[in-house]
């Protein structure tokens, strides 16, 4: 499972990607829409941004999956959000808007994981990988304020 450092890692190497390719590249991988998500850290109170993919968007709703690539501790973006739900998220580099993060219900993850796993196989990898249900978040809208 990657370590903290190597998640941490990543995110730098694919800003990296969009700031040297003046935005050029970045935002779309293995076929999904990036995201820059933005959540209020649970101890700290701090804006804290990570990149994402999007296998799903419904309408105005953004689907991410908290996978942690399969490892058996959620993400701490999650935490954040869970704690924290008033986001704000950049789609494919479009404007930062504020959202409400929530977890699907038991019935939307049903619906959503196999169009999630159709369009990013690497997801039910890491489902079997792990004894924790991957959590679907949806991130809806708001009008609220945001970190």
């Amino acid at each position: 499972m990657p370590s903290d450092r190597t998640l941490q890692l990543m995110n730098r190497v694919h800003r990296g990607v969009l700031a040297l390719s003046g935005g050029r590249f970045g935002w779309r991988v293995s076929g999904m829409p990036a995201l820059e998500l933005t959540t209020t850290g649970r101890r700290s109170g701090r804006p804290h941004t990570v990149m994402l993919t999007s296998p799903v968007q419904e309408g105005d709703a953004v689907v991410i999956v908290a996978s942690r690539g399969g490892d058996d501790h959620h993400p701490s973006w999650f935490l954040n959000l869970r704690d924290h739900p008033e986001v704000q998220v950049s789609l494919a580099g479009g404007p930062k808007r504020p959202m409400r993060a929530r977890v699907a219900s038991p019935e939307e993850r049903a619906r959503l994981w196999p169009e999630v796993t159709e369009r990013a196989s690497n997801y039910a990898g890491y489902q079997r990988r792990t004894s924790r249900q991957i959590p679907l978040v949806v991130l809806e809208p708001s009008g609220g304020t945001s970190p």
